[in-house]
C-alpha cells in the first residue's frame, strides 16, 4: 500500500499557531504531510527560507507530530507536489477573501494536474483573525504578539524586530 503523501505550502514568515493548527489537524488526514516552506515575490520575508525552516521544526517539535516533514522549495506548487508524490494539498481558510483566494488558486492548480486533490480546512474560530502579516506588523509597532504566536517564534520575531528597528514610537 502507497503512504497518501500531502503537502502544506505556505511562506511562514513567521509561522503562527493558525499555522500550527492547520498542520496538526491536516497531519491526521495523511500519512505524511510534508510542510514545503516557499518564497512568494509579492511578500517582503522578514526570515530567509532557512530562518523559516529551522522555526517550523522547532514548531514540528513543539507539536510531537512524527508524520509532519519539512521542505524548502522555490517551484511551481504542482512541480514540488509532483516531485514529493503529494496526492493531496492541504490549505487553511480564516475568512470568505481566503476562500475566493484558494478556490481559484485549486482550480488553476487542478487544470494543471487533476490527480492531486485540494483540501480545505477551516481555521480554529479562536485562531481567525491571525495572520503572519498582521503579526509582523504588530511586532513591529511595538505590540504583544503573544497570543498570536509559539514563545520560541515570539523570541525570534522580537530579535529580528530589535535588529531591524521598530517602527511608530509616539
Amino acid at each position: 500500500m502507497t503512504d497518501r503523501i500531502g503537502i502544506y505550502p505556505g511562506t511562514f514568515d513567521p509561522v503562527t499557531l493558525g499555522h500550527a493548527d492547520i498542520i496538526r489537524r491536516g497531519a491526521k488526514l495523511v500519512d505524511k504531510l510534508i510542510v514545503g516552506v516557499t518564497t512568494n515575490p509579492s511578500k517582503t520575508a522578514m526570515f530567509t527560507t532557512d530562518e523559516r525552516m529551522d522555526m517550523m521544526r522547532a514548531e514540528i517539535d513543539r507539536l510531537g507530530l512524527d508524520n509532519v516533514e519539512i521542505q524548502g522549495f522555490d517551484a511551481l506548487l504542482m512541480k514540488f507536489a509532483e516531485h514529493v508524490g503529494a496526492s493531496v494539498i492541504v490549505r487553511g481558510l480564516r475568512a470568505v477573501a481566503d476562500f475566493e483566494y484558494e478556490y481559484q488558486m485549486a482550480g488553476m492548480n487542478q487544470q494543471l494536474d487533476d490527480s492531486i486533490e485540494t483540501v480545505f480546512l477551516m481555521a480554529d474560530i479562536s485562531l481567525q483573525p491571525i495572520a503572519s502579516r498582521l503579526v509582523k506588523e504588530i511586532a513591529l509597532y511595538g505590540g504583544d504578539i503573544a497570543p498570536f504566536v509559539a514563545p520560541q517564534v515570539k523570541e525570534l520575531v522580537d530579535a529580528r524586530v530589535a535588529k531591524i528597528g521598530r517602527k511608530g514610537d509616539l
